[in-house]
Formats: C-alpha cells, structure tokens, sequence
C-alpha cells in the first residue's frame, strides 16, 4: 500500500519534473534511512556495510535504476501503464535465476510467461497503433527498466545467499538512493520545486520509499517467498485503483485489458506455485518468484 501512493503523490505536484522529481525522492530516502538503519541495527551500522563487495555495489545500482526509471517513467506516461509493466519483475527474475543459478522453471512459470507476454503486447498495441504519444512511448521504455533492474537485483542476492554470503538488502537501499541522488543531481539543476513539493516529495522518500523497503526486508525473513511476491503484487492493484479514485486517471482500455492479462497470469502462477510448496518438498518453487520491490 506505501508503495503504491507514489503515482496519487506525483500526480499532486505543481511545478518539480521529472529528473528533479527522482533526485529529490531518492535524496529523502537516502536520509531517512541514515536515520532508520541506526535505530534499528545499531550506531555501528555503516561501519559494518560491505564497500568491498562487488554484489553489494550491484544491488544498489540495482535499486538505483528502480528508483530512476520509476519515477521518470511516472512524469512520461500512465501509472497504470508503468504499474503494469513492473508486474513483470517476478517472471524476469525467475528467467534470469534459471541462467544464472541453474533453478529449473516449473511448467506453469513458462505458461504464464507466454501470458504475461500476450498481455503486454495488448497493452502496448495501442501505442504501436498511435493511439499514444511519443513521449508515452518513451515512458512505457523507461519504465520496462525497472523490472529489469529487480530481476538482476533479486538473482545476485539469491546466487549470494546460495554461497553464503547474505546481502543485507537495506543498506543496499540506501546506497542505490545515494547513486540516483549523485547521477540525477546534474540533471535535476536548477531546482524549480515549490515548498509544497518537496514536502510530497519528503513523503514519497520517508513513506513510500524508506519504510516499505524496511518492512519488505523484515517480512521476507519470516514470510515465505511466494507469499511475499503475492503482497508484492498489490502495488499493482492500489497503484491503479488510487490514482483511478483519487486522482481520476483512468487508464486506457488496452492497458485495463492487457494489464488484467498480466497480472491474471502472475497470480495463477503464484498460487499455483504457493499451493505446491504448502503441499511439500520440492522447495524450489519458491526460488523463482520474488517481491517486485520497488518501486
């Protein structure tokens, strides 16, 4: 639910576009968890994150393209069209783990890829049609970066925690927030955003950004996988429906269409996939799913 006010929150600003939207975001995310990450693991925490290694400092390019592409993405086109295409995150992790760690697809992940895939064609036939803009078509591009982003973050700290080397994926966090802050800081000058927006963009940084990612981390450690991709799952669902209800943005009909294709397949692949574990071994099938994180 935090993770979905952002497209509620953006649709809320005056004059803040945007890379300055995305600078300012990732800047208050990136202090609030140097405010959260020593209240909760201790005054030691940074002198313990792991500088040296190469997956720590892949994760958090990871998180910084997420939070970049997100919210560029949000300024160019639909939220539901930018919702609806990191829906896609849990089926791209599960093909890139089956490269690079060797995890066998079941016969349902494959059928709802095909789904998904279908589902996303319909969604963007439109565009292709010239039903959209340019620049819309530009965003739904920017936005397939996200779940592109998320596959290969989710890989790396799996095929780490095979080797025994478990990322902690909250300083992670924040060191993809400090990237995006230093990378879209020249391309965010000069700063036109009213006092009014950066008190949404506070709230997007602190609400929508630092906390979820907190408690998605302590869920993951008590939730199973599958379990944790179907919470995941309803960013996607209050995403639309709060921009839909509050803000009015009624999404095409060829992304309400295509977007029901998508998630139908996601979710019948979760639950099928969460039924066969409750039923027993083999525990795989929780390796190929993942939160969509995010966003």
């Amino acid at each position: 639910l935090l993770w979905s006010t952002a497209g509620v929150v953006t649709r809320q600003l005056q004059v803040a576009q945007g890379f300055e939207v995305t600078f300012w975001r990732s800047f208050f995310n990136a202090a609030s968890l140097c405010v959260i990450l020593p209240l909760w693991q201790g005054p030691g925490v940074f002198a313990r994150l792991p500088w040296r290694r190469g997956a720590f400092w892949l994760s958090g390019l990871c998180w910084a393209v997420m939070f970049t592409a997100f919210m560029v993405a949000l300024t160019m086109t639909g939220v539901a069209r930018v919702l609806v295409t990191m829906a896609l995150g849990p089926l791209l992790t599960a093909l890139l783990a089956r490269v690079v760690t060797g995890h066998r697809l079941p016969a349902r992940t494959w059928v709802a890829i095909v789904a998904a895939g279908a589902g996303m064609a319909w969604m963007f036939a439109g565009q292709l049609g010239g039903a959209a803009s340019g620049r819309e078509w530009l965003g739904s591009l920017i936005a397939l970066g996200v779940p592109m982003a998320a596959a290969v973050n989710w890989t790396v700290v799996q095929r780490s925690q095979a080797q025994g080397e478990p990322i902690d994926l909250v300083p992670a966090v924040l060191l993809g927030a400090l990237i995006s802050s230093a990378v879209t800081l020249p391309l965010a000058w000069p700063f036109q955003a009213t006092a009014g927006d950066l008190g949404w963009l506070a709230f997007l940084g602190f609400t929508q950004l630092a906390i979820p990612c907190v408690l998605a981390v302590l869920c993951a450690r008590v939730l199973p996988a599958a379990e944790v991709a179907l919470l995941g799952l309803l960013e996607i669902v209050f995403g639309i429906a709060l921009v839909w209800l509050i803000v009015g943005e009624a999404p095409r009909p060829e992304v309400l269409a295509g977007g029901t294709l998508v998630i139908g397949a996601l979710l019948a692949n979760e639950l099928l996939g969460w039924r066969a574990v409750r039923r027993g071994p083999p525990a795989a099938d929780e390796s190929d799913v993942a939160p969509l994180g995010p966003a």
